[in-house]
């Protein structure tokens, strides 16, 4: 379900477009701060220090100033986009998808890319190492500690996994808690008040517990994987589609260009895991707004 298609060659002509000085200038005055948010997959200090160098090679390569908005919640970029206050959202895919399916006029631009050229990423289970758990099925009645409501490996992708499994969360955990970031479900798994954590996983040396244990945060060892979902196309980047053509085509090629014109600043966003952006498109989050219906449908039969 979740196998991603290959994005080819639609950008060639858009990055054709050159602005003349005289359109430059009309959207400079129209946008004198372009507005970016990123969707909280660590906490809000992480994100800030994380995006802070990308900001200032943005403003310098589109020639106006983009501010980073560090969201609370997956909802607000989405709220955010849709009300046309935030020009640029960095999203996961089924925030992203759920953007799409509740009227944002915006387009996805760029995809991260892993090491390989894989643009895919999984979404597992976390539970501490020394723990006698196995399988999922050993944890009945114990705690599962989930990201945000619209967060893909934590949570659509894990509530499509229990489900596959014939497991309700909400019956067969003896809690279900939403930790708000990727960070906090793996520090609440660090803590004890959960006892099994979805998060996101790319390889052994590159996941959120890897760029965790980079900043001092947690140990690799204390946690295994108990279970890896199917893979889940990456995520993307997208803008509002009433920006100027032109301006958009700016914003492309600082995006596309961001690993040879300011590497440190590019290498920071994933702690040098990540190869240079390439372009996307709506369709290939087709699939992820599939799997959002699904688990829209299985919450309205569990309140019905």
């Amino acid at each position: 379900m979740f196998t991603r298609r290959a994005v080819l060659g639609t950008l060639a002509a858009s990055l054709a477009v050159v602005a003349t000085p005289a359109l430059a200038q009309d959207w400079k005055a129209k946008y004198p701060e372009l507005v970016f948010a990123y969707v909280p997959s660590e906490n809000a200090a992480g994100v800030s220090e994380r995006l802070a160098p990308f900001m200032e090679y943005l403003s310098k390569e589109i020639g106006t100033k983009v501010t980073l908005r560090v969201a609370q919640d997956y909802a607000a970029v989405i709220e955010g986009q849709r009300a046309g206050q935030i020009h640029i959202g960095y999203y996961g895919p089924s925030s992203f998808a759920r953007a799409l399916m509740t009227g944002a006029d915006i387009s996805a631009f760029a995809i991260e890319v892993s090491k390989g050229g894989v643009k895919g990423y999984y979404s597992v289970f976390y539970v501490k190492k020394d723990s006698p758990y196995q399988k999922i099925e050993d944890l009945k009645g114990k705690n599962l500690g989930l990201v945000d409501p619209n967060s893909t490996s934590g949570n659509n992708v894990p509530r499509f996994a229990l489900n596959s499994m014939k497991i309700d969360p909400e019956t067969f955990f003896g809690k279900v808690v939403y930790t708000g970031s990727h960070e906090n479900a793996v520090i609440a798994l660090q803590q004890g008040t959960v006892d099994v954590a979805a998060n996101w996983w790319n390889s052994e040396d590159d996941s959120n517990l890897t760029r965790m244990v980079t900043k001092g945060m947690a140990k690799k060892d204390d946690f295994r994987v108990l279970y890896k979902s199917e893979q889940i196309v990456n995520s993307p980047v997208a803008y509002l589609n009433t920006l100027p053509e032109d301006l958009k085509a700016k914003i492309r090629n600082a995006f596309f260009e961001a690993s040879t014109k300011d590497k440190a600043a590019f290498d920071k966003l994933s702690d040098g895991k990540n190869e240079p952006f390439q372009p996307t498109s709506n369709d290939v989050y087709k699939p992820i707004i599939e799997l959002n219906k699904f688990v829209d449908e299985l919450r309205k039969k569990k309140s019905s």
